[in-house]
């Protein structure tokens, strides 16, 4: 479901559990990975990736709709993901090797930088398609981290990002095609690899402090 690779100073977790849905066993593997990554005390960066067309698809529904009781509690520990990833001691970039929908696409988010596979693969928040309204956590999240006009819109229209629309919207930073995917995320956070993982975290905790605020807060509004 999870594997993490080092490659020098860069930690390469790899999500591979098919659309790599948020269900509970993948969000205790992805806690158990950042409770390892954050004992790290040298020069460290972190990269995500899925595996085939998906990056992730975000919040697993099948399991959702059977288990509605737990709903607060669920979105909690998603909360929790997107927190700990904003909040990471040391650099993030990830590696969109496909779809990065819904949730998946706050993930991404949560990330100080991203490369966006070329030749598949959209960007999309598909909440309004669904009849789902965002938490005050992932309000804050979308917002901080794009800029409005295309936060408006990604919002409002559901749209689908092609890569080079991700990055021309400013939701990416860099393109590359498929197999230059993971080399270029991989490169670009060892350049960042070498900054102080414990100064790395407190600038971004300062400037993000309200959107973690309210990741931290109530999950529903």
């Amino acid at each position: 479901m999870m594997d993490v690779q080092r490659d020098g100073d860069v930690f390469v977790l790899r999500f591979d559990a098919g659309e790599n849905r948020f269900s509970p066993g993948f969000l205790g593997a992805a806690e158990g990975a950042l409770d390892s990554l954050e004992k790290n005390d040298g020069p460290a960066a972190l990269v995500t990736v899925g595996t085939g067309k998906f990056y992730s698809n975000g919040l697993d529904l099948d399991w959702l709709g059977a288990n509605q009781e737990k709903f607060e509690d669920y979105l909690r520990r998603i909360h929790g993901l997107y927190a700990r990833v904003l909040s990471l001691p040391m650099p993030t970039v990830a590696a969109l090797n496909g779809h990065a929908f819904a949730g998946g696409g706050m993930l991404a988010l949560a990330h100080d930088f991203a490369v966006m596979r070329t030749d598949r693969g959209f960007f999309c928040l598909p909440e309004v398609d669904l009849g789902m309204a965002f938490t005050p956590g992932m309000n804050a999240l979308i917002q901080a981290r794009l800029p409005k006009r295309t936060a408006h819109e990604a919002m409002v229209t559901g749209r689908r990002y092609t890569a080079e629309e991700a990055e021309e919207a400013g939701i990416v930073q860099r393109t590359a095609a498929e197999d230059e995917v993971l080399p270029a995320a991989v490169a670009w956070a060892a350049s960042m690899a070498g900054k102080n993982g414990g100064t790395v975290g407190k600038i971004r905790a300062d400037l993000y402090r309200p959107v973690l605020d309210a990741l931290n807060g109530p999950v529903l509004s």
